[in-house]
């Protein structure tokens, strides 16, 4: 049972960073080259991962999770600072807020799933 809810928050986690991705890049990343695609394959790589997840039982797609989000705020943090690819963020709208929000949701609940399943594994 806890193994499923902490594989729906991962994904819940990988589908609401893909959405934000999405969002994001319909608004002004699309026109933005290098960030443009990149955020497009942050929207494909988050729905890739999040199927993978349910469908696949095995510790790579966890380890996929926990390496997209934090792959994702690595990038997000280089634009906070010094800047990523000519763009400069400053932390100050709701995609933002959730971006980060559903990345560290990937990284925290992804690593915790991969725990259990460890757990559970040392128990049989």
């Amino acid at each position: 049972m806890v193994g499923w809810i902490l594989r729906t928050l991962v994904v819940l986690g990988l589908l609401g960073s893909a959405w934000v991705h999405w969002v994001v890049w319909q608004d002004w990343a699309g026109d933005t080259p290098v960030v443009g695609p990149s955020f497009l394959v942050n929207v494909v790589a988050g729905v890739v991962i999040a199927i993978a997840v349910l469908l696949w039982r095995s510790p790579v797609p966890a380890l996929a999770a926990i390496a997209f989000g934090l792959a994702t705020l690595a990038a997000y943090a280089l634009s906070l600072t010094v800047g990523f690819f000519g763009v400069q963020e400053q932390f100050a709208t709701s995609e933002e807020v959730w971006g980060v929000i559903t990345e560290l949701g990937c990284v925290v609940f992804g690593t915790a799933l991969l725990l259990t399943r460890d757990r559970t594994r040392a128990a049989a």
